[in-house]
């Protein structure tokens, strides 16, 4: 319900079943007359009966009200799928009718007898509600007969919170259409459950279709299906060709549907223009996966953008899932199947990995193949047109084979979803993620403070920062911490121990580690004692271990243990580079018997800078270390691992509700500054009602039309004065729109004056640290909530830490401790501390407006006073504007 809450009513929305199937629900319109008249009469007496409590007839004047509706006295939603004939039969229809001039609706569903028990009743009650509240009804009555288990049944288990009457045979129930956090969750619950089933058939098929499968070697299509038999497939592989040739030795048919078995998935690789009618065979056969590896759809333009529609229309229509198209293909290595056009088939291991490029997909595949990397999964997903990366988290968060997830991104289609689904998955597996797209191009031209400091970067580390996904920013970086997370224990703190034979190489690891956020502790005393019987005098025993370039391999496997148990130590670096009197490889040999001997609960790295690449001995499946290039490698790896650890440890959030908040009148101000335009700069006193209706803490001020009310307001709020221009969304200091500090009143006249009419009069606070907050709209990842230094150098100092919106306690809290402002609260160089606590409320307080409110585009608090007694808003700004519908067509 959430992702659908920027639907237009009238858009088309698709949903996703219990069983896994696909529908899409829209509006009905007069062109559905026979189509309505065809499902009514479909339906059992019994059906009919309870849908409209009696006996109807079946006719015109029955669907009439259904048809075309205005979504604001009357709303209808409609669910069809293909029939044999591929033509459209409507299988659902849920509609309400508003009673008049109120706030409340009646409403009814009806689902065809052979498509119950799948959950469109649920889906079509959790569209219909959302679409109603948009349209300003509050709550749903439903008459339903008493013997109607299964309408009940749909009602009880939506999560709404209802409100029962039995009155003879009925049943009257009432319930408010404002999702809480019971139906969230409920909602949510269920989408895991659904496409965890539609996903199924791709990463578990008995039987693969190649269409497109040519017998000519390097056509992709043939090209793919060999990689297939060659990755010994566990289940049927048939290759599906213009003249049904047999390929690599299997029989060839012209078409799917000639093929005599079920086939699960489709793998499509023909020209563009032949594929829509490829996937109508396949899909009117039974094929419940389609994956799209032909080009030429919506990366094309505005041709191909249709094409991508059409083919999506057509997987819907048949209640199935699409991976691509302008793909690479899929591969499950643990069931031997390898449908991509890979040159190699993928290691079998326990990382999913998530690809949005194909080619770099196919990089990193490669890369991964020379630290023997396994898979559980790889997924191109192209276009993305169905299957997205978020569809695939649900999958490996269920996927017992699956122990880490990597993702390579290159845009968010639903970045609210993947929020709450990658903060779910996260707490269960690390979630890896290469972002790209990480330059100022993203940055746009803004009028406030907070937008300026915003850019898509910020957005996208809000987000992971908020979800507990790991950004990798290289691929080198991507590879070297899947190699350490996929083989090693999390660390439990940021103390790490070097041993080195190079006291150069262990200077940089220690400048890498300290970049990277890690310490080098001093080792206990006793660690030192047992390394002096172990090395030459001349080594030093202080963190970098320097074993000198005489080390041998006897030398690495000694101290290896007693660093490592050693209590001041969370993580181990061993560095190694080959000198005359020690080979590579039976130092590498020494290590590892070190380390299995030594069992460690604790992460150990090699880096063995040799030409001769890692030796074998640290390479080799279960090997109990992990071995990266450099020492930068391993600080950079092991501080993302930290970083996971350091995650799971917060504690879960609790989302308590926020005392003081008059949502109702935030609201009124809203709608009434937009009812006069669609975007604009509230006045001052409009500004000041929506940021008290949040408990907002603002200075005292007075607005005064003429000298002497300015001058009488500053009497009043008492001298020394502050005078400022109340002319809404300008910046004040840059405009000489303020003066500051005025004594008396002959200088508070002078200054109004200056400034011109209106004006705004406030008392001036003298002490207090200077911070900035405020809201900014993103156009992908909605609300965004910034804090940081203020004043007029806010922007001179240029940062700003953003989280998205709404915050939690937690996040709240590390935005205050964080970054150089936290270094303000505290108490810079002398200066007295914050009042922490009071700022975390303020923030809490503004990411709850962000959330409540879309219509604020950019929002300036700039500066806030702080100090040790509390913190007061001096200057603030707002713009609203009327959000653009945005067409979400995956409604989960």
């Amino acid at each position: 319900m959430a992702s659908s809450s920027t639907q237009p009513a009238a858009e088309a929305v698709d949903v996703i079943l219990r069983d896994g199937g696909t529908l899409r629900l829209r509006p009905p319109d007069s062109d559905d007359t026979p189509g309505l008249i065809a499902f009514f009469g479909g339906l059992t007496e019994q059906s009919l009966f309870r849908r409209f409590h009696g006996f109807r007839h079946v006719d015109r004047g029955l669907v009439e009200p259904l048809l075309d509706p205005d979504w604001s006295g009357r709303g209808a939603l409609l669910g069809s799928l293909a029939d044999s004939r591929n033509e459209e039969r409507i299988v659902a229809v849920a509609s309400y009718t508003r009673s008049s001039d109120t706030e409340i609706a009646e409403m009814a569903f009806a689902v065809a007898d052979d498509e119950q028990g799948r959950g469109i009743g649920t889906r079509l009650l959790e569209q219909l509600a959302a679409r109603a509240s948009r349209a300003g009804i509050r709550r749903f009555v439903a008459e339903v007969m008493a013997s109607n288990a299964a309408a009940l049944s749909v009602f009880s288990n939506a999560g709404f919170e209802l409100v029962r009457e039995r009155e003879s045979g009925e049943i009257e129930l009432r319930f408010p259409l404002a999702p809480t956090r019971a139906f969230n969750a409920r909602v949510e619950e269920r989408d895991h459950t659904a496409v965890v089933a539609s996903l199924r058939p791709f990463f578990e098929p008995s039987a693969v279709a190649v269409i497109g499968a040519s017998r000519r070697r390097g056509s992709i299509g043939g090209e793919l299906f060999r990689n297939i038999l060659q990755a010994d497939f566990a289940g049927a592989a048939y290759p599906v060709n213009r003249n049904g040739d047999s390929v690599a030795g299997v029989r060839g048919y012209r078409a799917l549907d000639e093929i005599p078995d079920a086939v699960d998935l489709a793998v499509i690789c023909l020209p563009a223009e032949q594929v829509i009618e490829a996937a109508h065979v396949a899909l009117r056969h039974g094929a419940r996966a389609l994956c799209v590896i032909s080009a030429g759809f919506a990366e094309t333009g505005a041709e191909g953008r249709a094409r991508e529609e059409r083919l999506l229309a057509l997987v819907r229509a048949h209640g199935a899932r699409l991976v691509g198209p302008n793909c690479l293909g899929i591969a499950v290595p643990t069931r031997g199947l390898n449908a991509t056009f890979a040159p190699r088939a993928l290691p079998p291991g326990r990382i999913g990995f998530s690809s949005q490029s194909g080619a770099l997909g196919l990089a990193l595949l490669e890369k991964a193949a020379e630290r023997n990397l396994g898979f559980s999964a790889f997924v191109s997903i192209g276009n993305k047109a169905d299957v997205s990366s978020n569809d695939l988290l649900e999958w490996w968060e269920e996927d017992d084979g699956t122990d880490l997830v990597l993702l390579y991104l290159e845009s968010f289609g639903n970045p609210r979803a993947f929020s709450r689904i990658a903060r779910r998955v996260a707490r269960r597996k690390p979630i890896l993620a290469r972002k790209a797209g990480s330059t100022s191009a993203g940055s746009r031209a803004a009028s406030s403070h907070t937008a300026a400091l915003a850019s898509s970067e910020a957005a996208v580390d809000a987000l992971f920062r908020h979800t507990g996904v790991l950004r990798a920013r290289t691929l080198e970086e991507l590879i070297d911490a899947a190699a350490l997370l996929s083989s090693q224990p999390l660390p439990q703190g940021r103390r790490v121990g070097v041993i080195t034979n190079a006291g150069g190489l262990g200077i940089l690891c220690a400048d890498a580690c300290e970049s990277a956020g890690l310490s080098l502790p001093e080792l206990r005393e006793e660690t030192r004692s047992l390394l002096a019987g172990l090395v030459p005098v001349e080594a030093s025993l202080v963190n970098p271990v320097d074993l000198l370039g005489s080390a041998t391999a006897a030398t690495y496997e000694g101290v290896i243990a007693p660093v490592l148990t050693d209590a001041n130590v969370d993580a181990l670096i061993v560095i190694f580079v080959p000198p005359v009197v020690a080979d590579a490889d039976e130092v590498a040999a020494a290590i590892r018997r070190a380390v299995e001997q030594a069992k460690p609960t604790k992460p150990v790295i090699a880096v063995v800078v040799s030409a001769e690449g890692t030796p074998a001995a640290l390479r080799e499946h279960g090997s109990p270390v992990v071995a990266l290039p450099y020492p930068e490698s391993a600080a950079r790896a092991l501080s993302l691992a930290v970083a996971h650890s350091e995650w799971l440890a917060r504690p879960t959030p609790n989302d308590f509700p926020i005392a003081g908040i008059d949502a109702a009148t935030a609201r009124n101000v809203v709608d009434s500054a937009l009812a006069q335009a669609t975007d604009m700069w509230l006045p001052p006193s409009e500004a000041r009602a929506l940021l008290q209706a949040y408990g907002i803490p603002l200075v005292a001020e007075s607005e005064a039309a003429d000298s002497e009310q300015a001058v009488s307001a500053a009497s009043e709020l008492g001298f020394p004065a502050v005078v400022k221009t109340a002319a809404p969304g300008v910046h004040k200091s840059e405009l000489g729109g303020v003066a500051v500090d005025l004594r008396d009143e002959k200088e508070v006249r002078v200054a109004a004056e200056r400034i011109g009419f209106p004006v705004i009069v406030q008392p001036f606070l003298e002490s207090g640290i200077e911070l900035l907050a405020g809201i900014v709209q993103d156009p992908v990842f909605g609300p965004l909530v910034a804090f940081g230094a203020g004043g007029a150098l806010a922007e001179l100092i240029g940062e700003a830490s953003f989280r998205l919106a709404p915050l939690d306690a937690l996040e709240a809290d590390e935005l205050v401790t964080g970054g150089k402002a936290g270094r303000l609260v505290a108490g810079f160089r002398g200066a007295p501390a914050a009042d922490a606590k009071s700022v975390a409320d303020l923030l809490l307080r503004l990411g709850r407006l962000a959330a409540d409110m879309p219509e604020i585009n950019e929002l300036d608090l700039n500066p806030i006073l702080a100090g040790p007694s509390g913190c007061t808003v001096v200057d603030a700004r707002v713009r609203l504007s009327t959000p653009a519908p945005r067409r979400q067509l995956k409604g989960w």
